[in-house]
Formats: structure tokens, sequence, C-alpha cells
């Protein structure tokens, strides 16, 4: 859209089923009536052939004819005032209207009314009007107001606002890449917490803290993937601009048991982060996929460690190439306070662990150009990603699944008296840490 915005007609190569977020992303760049040409099919799945014979007969004919329709411009239609009342109604009436206007995650709201959002910021002491950042897609101002806003309608409790604003800032941070959540693998946010704060407003960090119960880990999770919803833009709907394929999602906050932490005489999960130990930090990262439950047997570490690595490892496997394309790859692995005592009681640290699992997740080079074909990076290899000459790789080559040891997050919390682990596997975007301040 680029030559578009300089006046230059020129065509839209896209897949069908793009078509609308084509349009839509077009219109928020300021173009009306993009030319497209729509493949018609899935690319990948489709033989040689018929790509061929899809693409001479379906593709250029588009492409040549979008090259004759006439360039229009549009300018971006005002929206209304952050404090303007949109509408009054009874309960039952604004659930209904937001939800014709894609503004809810599907499940009933708080009003936001301007009481409510008055009673958020007064705790932060920063101007409701003050803007953290451009979010894409759609290109909106984050600002202290809106966040207040969805705050109330996630059903968070006003004195969470400095940790929403954090969280806002994270996603707002340009490393965080917003305007790619809804790229078509559905990677969803998690946020990690690390704090004082999590006793202070009373966040759960033992058995199942990743499940909805707990009203601060439940809302605060929710309310970041409303704020994703409403203010970037990425809704799930015709022409609207959240493309994940199938999704899944897991948002509730994952809070630090800083108090086995302790006892272990180990740092928090923040401190390799670059912050210092009992400072209020939240981290977003944005995650692809989940192992399944990884459960732990023996006393010795490496008993443990080799039961995480056995299942880690494969599951990170398929992702090896993201963390060589974009040199990072950030897992977040999170283990039981039991287990964390049992790599304790061996002299092991978060960074013994972290060395194991760097040393022993291997995969081949075959499995990394194999996983690079099926993902579309039909013009990429291991060797070109590293640099290197086609003609002398090997296929049985031993490839690290991690890019880097120290890039392995682990984050002690659930069940203090279950031997279970569970590992989040990341996009190509590296997580993003923000100081909590009122």
């Amino acid at each position: 859209m680029l030559a578009e915005k300089l006046g230059i007609r020129s065509v839209s190569v896209v897949t069908r089923g793009f078509e609308h977020l084509a349009v839509r992303t077009a219109e928020i760049l300021g173009v009306r009536n993009p030319a497209l040409a729509t493949y018609p099919g899935v690319i990948m799945t489709d033989s040689e052939e018929a790509l061929r014979r899809k693409v001479e007969g379906t593709v250029f004919p588009q492409i040549l004819e979008g090259l004759s329709i006439p360039l229009q411009t549009v300018q971006k239609a005002a929206g209304p005032g952050a404090a303007d009342i949109v509408f009054e109604g009874t309960f039952d009436e604004v659930q209904e209207f937001f939800t014709k206007n894609l503004w809810t995650d599907g499940l009933p709201v708080v009003p936001p009314t301007i009481q409510r959002v008055e009673r958020f910021l007064r705790h932060t002491d920063r101007l409701p009007d003050e803007v953290i950042g451009i979010l894409g897609p759609e290109n909106r101002a984050a600002t202290i107001w809106n966040v207040a806003v969805n705050g109330v309608m996630a059903g968070c409790r006003p004195e969470y606002m400095p940790l929403l604003i954090a969280v806002v800032e994270a996603i707002a941070d340009p490393e965080y890449c917003i305007h790619e959540a809804g790229g078509t693998p559905g990677a969803e946010p998690i946020i990690v917490l690390n704090g004082p704060i999590i006793k202070e407003l009373d966040f759960n960090c033992g058995a199942g803290v990743m499940r909805v119960g707990r009203q601060a880990n439940t809302s605060v999770g929710r309310f970041l993937r409303l704020y994703m919803r409403n203010v970037p833009g990425l809704r799930i709907a015709p022409g609207i601009l959240d493309k994940a394929s199938i999704g899944y999602t897991f948002n509730v906050v994952l809070a630090e048991n800083e108090d086995a932490l302790e006892e272990l005489q180990w740092e928090p999960y923040s401190v390799s982060r670059g912050f210092q130990s009992g400072e209020n930090v939240v981290t977003v990262e944005s995650i692809r996929t989940i192992t399944g439950p990884i459960y732990c047997a023996g006393s010795k570490a490496v008993d443990c460690a080799e039961a995480i690595g056995d299942i880690m490892g494969p599951t990170a496997a398929f992702w090896t190439y993201v963390g060589l394309r974009f040199r990072n790859s950030h897992p977040v692995l999170v283990i039981s306070p039991s287990i964390a005592k049992v790599l304790a009681g061996d002299g092991w640290t978060k960074r013994h662990l972290q060395d194991y699992l760097y040393e022993n997740c291997q995969t081949t080079a075959r499995e990394v150009n194999k996983w690079l074909w099926r993902a579309g990076h039909t013009d990429s290899s291991l060797s070109k990603l590293l640099g290197e000459d086609p003609a002398g790789e090997d296929a049985d080559r031993i490839i690290p699944t991690f890019y880097r040891a120290d890039q392995i997050g682990i984050v002690v919390s659930g069940d203090p008296h279950r031997n279970q682990a569970r590992a989040y596997i990341p996009c190509h975007t590296p997580p993003v840490s923000k100081r909590i301040a009122r």
C-alpha cells in the first residue's frame, strides 16, 4: 500500500479468505477500493501444476485488470470523544449494543460509566488523555482513559489500574509487534507478574494458577484480550483484523511464587529480565503453543530436567527455525515449587536448568528445513538462515532447539503439592517487561 499512498496504483496478491482483511487494511492506510488479485485456494496444499494453472489463468488476469482501476483515497472518519456517552439504556440493552459493535469478548461486560472510569483514574497520577502509544493494525491511540474503560469492562478492581497501564505499555512497545498479533498462528499473550503486588492485590500463584477463578488473575487476563479487540482492533469477524486460523486462549495472569523463591534462594523471573528483586514488574509475551502437563519423578535434579526436556524439546522443535531467523527464542517454563525444590536440593539454579535444556533439546537440519517449507518459507533453508553454503548442508546435523540458554524463561508457580511443569512456546517476538508505577 506504500505505492498507493504515493499515488501509484498497485495490485495486492492475496489468498482466498484474506480479501476482507486486505480491504480493511487499505482503508486504515487511507486507500479506498484497493486492487486485489485473489489466489483461489491454499497455496501450500496445491500441487505445482495447480499452482501454475491458477496463477496463469486467474491471478495474472486480475493483476492486469487491477492496474486499470482508478486510485481513490479516503479520510478516516472521526470517532467519538474519550468521555462521550455513546449509549444509554438498561444493563441488557448495554450488552446488546456492545455485542453488536464487537466491543466484547462474547461475555457480558461491566458498563463503563463515567463514574466507574473515574474511580480507576484515581489510582494513577497520569493524565487521562496521555498517549501511551499508537497501536496497529487500526492505528488507534492507547491512552490512560481507554485503559480505564477496558479495565472496567473486564471486571477489574480500580486498584489494578497501575498494573493495567504497565500491561498496555508492554504491548505498545515496538518490540512486542502488536500489529502482528492477529496472524494465522493464533498466538495469545501471556502475562507474567512479579513483586509484592502479587500479595497486595491477591493474585493466585498456587494450585490452578492458570485457571480462571481468582478475580485478579482472571480479570487482568481478560482485560488484555478486551483491550486488544477494542484499541488495536484485533477482532474475529468478516472484514476484521484477527486472522487466527484456529486459535486458543489462556488469558489468565501467571504470578510467580516469590515465597518459594526466597526459600530456595532463587531469583525471580523479573530479575532475569533486568529488574531488581522486590520491584513490581509485568512481562507480556506472545505465545504460539503450550506443552501438555509435564510430570517429573525422581529425587535428583537431572531426573526432573530430563522429564521436562523430553516434552518441552519436541514441542518447541518445529519452531527452531524461528529462533534462528529472528535471533531470539524465549519460551516460558513454569515449574511447581516441588520440582524447584528438587533442583535446588542438588545445587541447581534456574541457570543450571536453562543450560541443561539448551544442551539436551535438539533437532536436525532435516527437521528445520521441513518445517520451514511447511510454514511457507519455500525460498529459505537452514543454510540460508546461518549464512552458509547450501551445497555443504548435512541433513543429519544436530541443531539446538532453543536459540540461547539465557533466553529460556523459568517461572516457579502452581500447586506446591504436585510434581508438574508446563512450557509456553513463543512467537518470533521477544517478551517485553515494564515496571509497574502509579
